[in-house]
């Protein structure tokens, strides 16, 4: 029916239908996207064409045919989960997390402050309640026997807590626990003394504090006291805790002094030497380490040379185990004019100390046993012509050549200081007719040879056979030096264990002399 009452309406509407379509496909060219697809506008410009025009209209499109089918959107394709917002929700559970975590952190380390400061305040009220006894069984009224016990007990709770808590031995000491032990050691009972010692001897581990209030407090008067009774009555153990608190109270410079002057040096002196063999090598030990520490100070050095100490320590020297001490003690010694003419007057004190300078084995002994002789050498006349008579000048040499960088620097000091007028020295090698020449005075580290006499005295050099014998030990020692070098050349270079030098090297070795040996 529309067909016939529009008759050229197929040929303008096909018309339309074209250029439209045309039209649709350039717009669909030009824009990035489609608006609608192809079929549904040729659907709508037929109907807009059709009789009458108006399919645009609300009529016409209610009256028109039912919409196309939607076409279902293709289905997303997979890929990583977009970042999900951060919101104020988010922000704030993190926040109460931080904050429960922190309120945590802070009562853990509140209860770990609690359960400290517990302990201490328990620890600190042990320590008063220890001190407590102590006073309270000091000044009390009770029956005798019982306040002396609990005075044992509590001393004995003192060298326990002190004996491996410094600061319990600070604390202990500012409570007051110093005086009242102090005052056991005027007691009768044997525990009680020995309780009363170790724990002075253990309150003053490391505390220069409490060693001096025992000081003060007057222990080493009543240690004393303790000793004054016949040898034969003294307990060991009263003896060998004695000397272990003069150790300890000694290592105190401002105690050497009033320990010196008690008349504590003697008794040491006769733990050391022990003729009766009543001590124990550990209070032997102590007491010479104990007489070591007074030496440092020079007045007490007096006192020392008194007793039978110095003779004692230079016949004591062949023992290894004690040299290294004894050579210490004599170090200190020697730095007054007493105590070189002490070590002088000794019957041979220098054969025995020239002989230290040959231990090879033992370094620390030959420095210490060259400081000795320098010292002497570089003091007194005497002892410099009692030195080469001892034949100290090779062993000298032999230390300038084969010694420790400390003990050659002394040898060599020691050699100025036996160097000889005329530019002659005792070390050189060659000697010519016999003459005499007069020995100077010290004038360590001169590099003068001018040498002066000293005093108007002379004495005779060496013959010439004597020289002989020093030319042939320094060519030996010479020798035997350029030996020891090649074989650590060749070590370091890698050859052959038996390389042998040239002939050469050998003429040079069979010429050497002492002139090129270092003073």
């Amino acid at each position: 029916m529309a067909a016939a009452a529009c008759p050229h309406g197929n040929d303008i509407g096909s018309l339309l239908l074209n250029r439209a379509s045309s039209a649709t496909a350039s717009a669909a060219a030009a824009r990035p996207w489609p608006s609608f697809s192809g079929s549904a506008l040729r659907r709508r410009l037929l109907d807009a064409f059709r009789c009458g025009g108006g399919s645009f209209s609300p009529s016409s499109r209610s009256r028109s045919k039912k919409p196309p089918p939607k076409i279902p959107p293709d289905p997303p394709r997979p890929g990583p989960d977009p970042p999900r917002p951060r919101t104020l929700a988010t922000f704030v559970s993190k926040s109460e997390k931080l904050s429960d975590l922190l309120q945590l952190a802070e009562i853990h380390e509140r209860q770990e402050s609690d359960v400290e400061t517990r302990q201490k305040v328990e620890a600190l009220e042990k320590l008063k309640r220890v001190v407590r006894d102590l006073q309270d069984a000091e000044d009390g009224e009770g029956e005798a026997d019982r306040e002396e016990e609990k005075r044992r007990e509590s001393a004995r709770h003192v060298r326990l807590l002190a004996k491996e808590d410094p600061e319990a031995r600070t604390t202990l000491a500012m409570l007051g626990a110093i005086p009242p032990l102090v005052g056991m050691l005027d007691s009768s009972d044997l525990d009680s003394q020995i309780a009363s010692l170790y724990a002075l001897l253990n309150l003053g581990i490391g505390n220069d504090m409490n060693k001096a209030a025992i000081v003060k407090a007057g222990a080493v008067h009543k240690m004393l006291k303790l000793i004054e009774s016949p040898e034969e009555t003294i307990d060991p153990s009263i003896s060998e805790a004695i000397v272990a608190n003069f150790l300890g109270l000694s290592a105190l410079d401002s105690n050497k002094p009033i320990i010196g002057l008690s008349g504590a040096i003697p008794f040491l002196v006769n733990t050391l030497i022990d003729t009766d063999h009543k001590s124990s090598p550990q209070a032997k030990q102590d007491a010479l380490r104990a007489l070591y520490n007074l030496s440092i100070f020079p007045s007490n050095i007096c006192i020392i040379i008194e007793t039978d100490l110095v003779p004692f320590l230079m016949n004591a020297l062949g023992d290894m185990e004690i040299s290294g001490r004894i050579l210490s003690i004599l170090s200190n010694i020697v730095s007054t004019p007493e105590g070189r003419k002490a070590i002088s007057v000794v019957k041979d004190a220098f054969p025995i100390m020239v002989d230290i300078l040959n231990w090879t084995d033992s370094p620390g002994c030959q420095e210490k046993a060259s400081y000795v002789l320098m010292v002497m050498s570089h003091k007194a006349y005497g002892d410099r012509q009692a030195m080469i008579e001892a034949g100290i000048v090779s062993a000298l040499l032999e230390l300038t050549l084969l010694g420790s960088t400390l003990s050659q620097k002394r040898a060599s000091r020691i050699l100025e200081c036996l160097r000889v007028d005329k530019g002659k020295q005792i070390s050189e090698s060659y000697g010519g007719s016999s003459m005499s020449a007069a020995v100077s005075a010290p004038i360590c580290g001169a590099s003068s040879t001018a040498l002066s006499v000293n005093g108007g005295t002379k004495e005779s050099m060496e013959d010439e056979d004597m020289m002989s014998e020093e030319k042939k030990a320094v060519q030996q020692l010479v020798q035997q030096s350029l030996q020891s070098n090649m074989r650590r050349i060749v070590k370091r270079a890698n050859l052959p264990q038996d390389f042998v030098p040239s002939d050469h090297l050998k003429s040079l070795t069979a010429s050497s002399t002492s002139k090129s040996l270092p003073f």
